[in-house]
């Protein structure tokens, strides 16, 4: 039944295992039984771990598992026929040689996949070999293919050996309002989240859009709840996410397996892909994208625009954006924000009963504070603040305090876009666009890039680092330096101060 040198045939091939080394034989069991082979695979995965290096092994071997013991042998699995593929051509020798010095008795190591092969279950301490044969055929039943365990409990930090961006499970559909502005990405995010493994979807990808704060992660971390209920493997990232697991991969030779296991899930998320950089990553996601769409695997991306505008991005990849269902979440309209208010204001009693806004209160915050979701939110911690630790109670002039910051003036109220204010800066300048994002130093470029820079500070909810990769990749402290230097300029040169605000008038047409 097992070859007396190497690893199973068909598991390892070409691989002979090293001899053990003398030290090992004082850890030598008197008995292989489940217990003591529990106790060798824990220090195996230990030597795994410093000889291979961290990262390797979490990208290979924290999926594996003890299996079986069986006579002189032992059976590992791991999830996926790839994962198994990978870690015979590249890592059968150490594994082989890890166990021997562990066990030197041991005759045979099979490594299997999980989902596809019958699993013998190990056996207690003392158990014989030989088992009754209604034993033996319930262990050769198919296993059955478990669910991704997205749990509020414990949400996934991986699948098949790809890291995930760790979900939140306050952001389900349950908890996601519904209203006239988002009722089209809703629908078209239940219709996904719902479609079993190995079913066709309308509209694929399905390319959510909008501002900040409008619900865009909500939605996608919705999706991946829902999905991973129905048994379906999902994997939610955010860009950088995306692009750290690739470079990553480069780095460690491990690419062509992080290929591959994207193109194993049955449904991929992609928040914030206005964040994506570099042409091999951006080559490497429009490969990605056009494997699982041929193959009727389900794609959900969101961004902060619509596909056309995003720019830096390959045309390829945009343009198989645009092939599928692109939906914008737009401004939160008053009624829709009272919902979102009074959604909240639950949540919040159930942890303090005390906690009562009156009406007129959740009708000002809701006409007052109008950019988004976040915004909302953020009013509400301090109504929460002000009640619960100066045991003021919550009215209208309260609140008229509280969040006088939030209050937008109706100028701020449009919907501003950086590209917009870098055309607009360039034309008034005389100079490009490409100009205004290349690295150039001459004075007539660097002054109408920092007031640029400037703009998109004070006219859109931009953060300084996003503002910085919008503006060619530059730092956020060069965001900041620009914006203090035209602060200060304006306070002291009336003409320039005059010209500024004209520029602001014309992006706010």
């Amino acid at each position: 039944m097992y070859k007396s040198e190497g690893i199973a045939s068909g598991f390892f091939p070409g691989h002979k295992s090293a001899r053990p080394a003398q030290g090992s034989f004082a850890r030598t069991p008197a008995r292989f039984d489940s217990q003591t082979a529990a106790a060798s695979w824990d220090r195996v995965r230990s030597r795994l771990k410093s000889t291979l290096g961290e990262e390797v092994y979490t990208s290979w071997f924290a999926c594996m598992q003890l299996d079986a013991v069986a006579g002189e042998g032992v059976q590992l699995s791991v999830p996926t026929r790839f994962l198994k593929s990978w870690i015979q051509t590249h890592y059968a020798e150490p594994l082989d040689t890890f166990w021997r010095e562990e066990v030197p008795t041991l005759k045979q190591v099979d490594l299997v996949v999980r989902s596809a092969v019958a699993r013998m279950p190990l056996r207690p301490v003392g158990e014989q070999a030989a088992a009754p044969k209604a034993t033996a055929a319930a262990a050769v039943a198919p296993r059955p293919r478990t669910a991704v365990p997205f749990a509020a409990e414990a949400p996934m930090a991986s699948v098949d050996g790809l890291p995930a961006s760790p979900l939140d499970p306050r952001l389900n559909f349950d908890t996601f309002v519904v209203g006239r502005s988002n009722t089209l990405a809703h629908a078209a995010a239940r219709e996904i989240s719902e479609c079993r493994a190995g079913e066709s979807t309308r509209f694929n990808p399905l390319y959510v859009h909008s501002a900040v704060g409008l619900g865009k992660t909500h939605l996608l971390q919705a999706i991946a709840w829902q999905a991973s209920r129905l048994g379906r493997r999902v994997l939610y990232l955010t860009a950088e996410k995306f692009m750290f697991g690739f470079v990553a991969a480069l780095k460690n030779q491990t690419a062509l397996a992080f290929k591959e296991a994207l193109r194993g899930i049955d449904l991929l998320i992609i928040d914030d892909l206005q964040f994506l950089q570099g042409k091999s990553v951006q080559q490497e996601f429009c490969h990605t994208l056009n494997a699982l769409i041929d193959s009727g695997r389900p794609v959900v991306i969101a961004a902060d625009r619509p596909p056309a505008e995003l720019e830096s991005l390959d045309e390829r990849v945009r343009s198989r954006l645009a092939g599928g269902l692109p939906v914008e979440i737009g401004p939160l309209e008053e009624e829709l924000r009272r919902s979102i208010l009074a959604a909240r204001i639950g949540q919040i009693r159930a942890k303090h009963p005390g906690f009562e806004v009156p009406d007129e209160v959740v009708g000002y915050v809701a006409a007052q504070v109008t950019a988004n979701g976040r915004d909302l939110d953020g009013a509400l911690n301090r109504l929460l603040a002000h009640n619960t630790l100066t045991s003021c109670a919550v009215t209208l002039e309260m609140a008229e305090h509280a969040i006088r910051d939030l209050v937008r003036s109706p100028d701020n109220t449009k919907r501003v876009r950086i590209e917009d204010i870098i055309r607009i800066v360039a034309e008034h300048s005389g100079i490009t666009k490409q100009d205004v994002l290349s690295s150039r130093r001459t004075a007539n470029v660097v002054l109408p890039r920092q007031v640029a820079m400037y703009l998109a500070k004070t006219l859109t909810l931009r953060s300084l680092p996003e503002i910085g990769r919008r503006f060619g990749g530059r730092d956020h402290t060069t965001v900041l330096h620009a914006v203090r230097k035209i602060e200060g300029k304006t306070k002291t040169d009336r003409g320039f101060a005059e010209e500024v605000e004209l520029l602001k008038r014309r992006i706010l047409e």
